[in-house]
């Protein structure tokens, strides 16, 4: 699929995108993600990957557009953050929770 990232157009196919995200590790996420594979990359870091391009050079949405175009799941920051748990309010409860107890 023909897509404009930083006003360059680039051909990009699902499986290319695959290929390119194989053996990159993911940075820690920031803002906006894309699920590829069972990863999940900062979009800035996919678009940098798949365009050679610097990330300052386009936004993450050019790169959230082409990704969700192509098929990938896109997450925006907002749900990028997980939810809050409540605080333990007895000591056994709070050492199962650090040791990874059942509801952890």
């Amino acid at each position: 699929m023909r897509c404009v990232i930083a006003r360059y157009p680039f051909d990009l196919t699902k499986d290319g995108v695959i290929a390119s995200m194989a053996g990159i590790a993911p940075e820690l996420i920031t803002g906006d993600s894309v699920t590829i594979g069972r990863r999940r990359y900062p979009v800035k870091q996919v678009g940098e990957v798949i365009t050679r391009q610097d990330r300052r050079d386009f936004s993450a949405f050019e790169v959230s557009r082409a990704m969700a175009r192509l098929g990938f799941t896109c997450h925006t920051q907002a749900e990028s953050a997980p939810a809050a748990r409540p605080a333990a309010t007895n000591p056994l409860q709070a050492a199962s929770d650090l040791l990874g107890g059942p509801g952890a």
